[in-house]
């Protein structure tokens, strides 16, 4: 493949400083280029190209070669913009095989009196992604009939730590007798990560990260806080899944997918009104043109509204599954192209989907923009909406990932023995 071979070569131009995060999305491809300056992340090439229809399906590649093309075209883009080309990336993983939970394990110490350290931190953390690593091949095998499906870590995060009831920020040094720790893991299937390193191997990247795009989506707005107490539910709507993180005081509680997005809005314009899928997407993304006569609106509008149903009823269901929560958090807020639909800003907004949920009161709803991202800027002028969040909590994981020395809070140190 040509574009390798210019790529190796150029290689001793690429700079350590700079990180390329991938958003493969349904139905674009978006690259970010980043240089590290201390804390902040300064974006200075941004590049997308389009999906073909075939190219992917419910948020996992289909297409490997089709994909790759698409990479090469948003990487070019990017790197031109830049006037460089950066070696290191993060690529986004989506999808509904991808089980992303928090699980406790409550640890009693054989010796309370003796203070608490990192290698037995170490080994407490090892039994709890055992744990999720069981429960994640469980559910995987059971939805894809394969009972010898093989999955893999992708992700894991702290959550909380409590010793003997008692909530601690830094449990090294402390005495007690029961442990119980909180962590947030993300499986995927061996498959779905294969066909990534596959694509990263084609475009001469090295794969630094692999990130379940809505644990990305939590790291975009958490930043470096150990301390946040940031709190909502995160809804990333693509093209053809909606992945969804609830986040309770700077925790990642969970993650779910759904395989309902935005082109499920554009097939039931095409199957109602017996369009070409490409006519259906111009319709669905114009439908606020003055030119577009009363009647065709109002019939794309009744289409709209039939698959509104369903992706309400799927966020219901998902947001029911976090039966660990007392309370769900009142704030939602919106990224990824999908969520571009004003009807269903509107919907979720407006509509009682959330009356049977465990909310305190209706939630609000906004989406999230580039300025509300954490120790990211964008020099470039080209990041203006909420469809370049994912790609920018890719940068966060990737940035995380190579910095090793990061701080000296107990999330700092734990988070770096949690890295794979």
């Amino acid at each position: 493949m040509v574009f390798e071979k210019l790529r190796a070569v150029a290689k001793r131009d690429a700079d350590d400083d700079y990180i390329v995060g991938l958003d493969i999305g349904t139905e674009f491809v978006k690259a970010l280029i980043a240089k590290v300056n201390g804390e902040t992340l300064e974006i200075v090439g941004v590049g997308r190209a389009r999906q073909d229809v075939s190219d992917m399906h419910s948020g996992a590649i289909a297409d490997i070669a089709g994909v790759v093309r698409n990479c090469e075209e948003a990487l070019a883009e990017a790197e031109d913009q830049a006037g460089l080309q950066a070696k290191k990336a993060v690529i986004g993983i989506a999808g509904e095989l991808v089980k992303g939970m928090t699980s406790t394990i409550k640890y009693r110490r054989p010796q309370p009196d003796k203070a608490l350290d990192v290698a037995e931190m170490e080994l407490i953390i090892e039994k709890v992604q055992e744990k999720a690593q069981g429960k994640a091949q469980q559910q995987i095998a059971l939805e894809t009939g394969n009972e010898d499906v093989e999955v893999k870590l992708v992700n894991s995060a702290l959550v909380s730590i409590h010793i003997d009831g008692y909530k601690i920020s830094n449990p090294i040094g402390f005495q007690g007798r029961d442990v119980a720790v909180q962590i947030y893991t993300a499986f995927a299937p061996m498959v779905h990560i294969g066909a990534l390193e596959h694509v990263a191997e084609d475009l001469a990247l090295e794969l630094v990260a692999v990130a379940a795009e809505p644990f990305a989506v939590s790291r975009s707005v958490l930043g470096t806080d150990a301390s946040s107490s940031f709190t909502a539910i995160l809804a990333d709507v693509g093209g053809g899944t909606t992945d969804i993180a609830v986040v309770n005081d700077g925790g990642v509680e969970g993650t779910r997918m759904f395989g309902i997005g935005g082109r499920s809005f554009t097939r039931t314009i095409m199957a109602d009104m017996d369009l070409t899928y490409s006519d259906a997407e111009k319709l669905k993304v114009n439908l606020t043109h003055d030119k577009i006569k009363a009647s065709v609106k109002k019939q794309a509008e009744d289409a709209i509204d039939k698959t509104l149903e369903v992706w309400l009823a799927g966020v219901e269901l998902a947001l029911s599954e976090f039966d660990s929560v007392d309370h769900l958090p009142n704030r939602i807020l919106l990224c990824g192209g999908g969520s571009s639909l004003d009807q269903l800003v509107e919907a979720l907004g407006s509509r009682d989907w959330y009356k049977e949920l465990p909310f305190t009161k209706k939630p609000t709803v906004h989406h999230i923009q580039p300025s509300e991202v954490v120790g990211i800027r964008d020099e470039t002028g080209s990041v203006q909406d909420h469809t370049f969040i994912t790609a920018m909590g890719l940068l966060r994981v990737g940035y995380d990932t190579i910095s090793g020395n990061e701080g000296d809070t107990i999330k700092d140190k734990v988070n770096r023995l949690l890295r794979i």
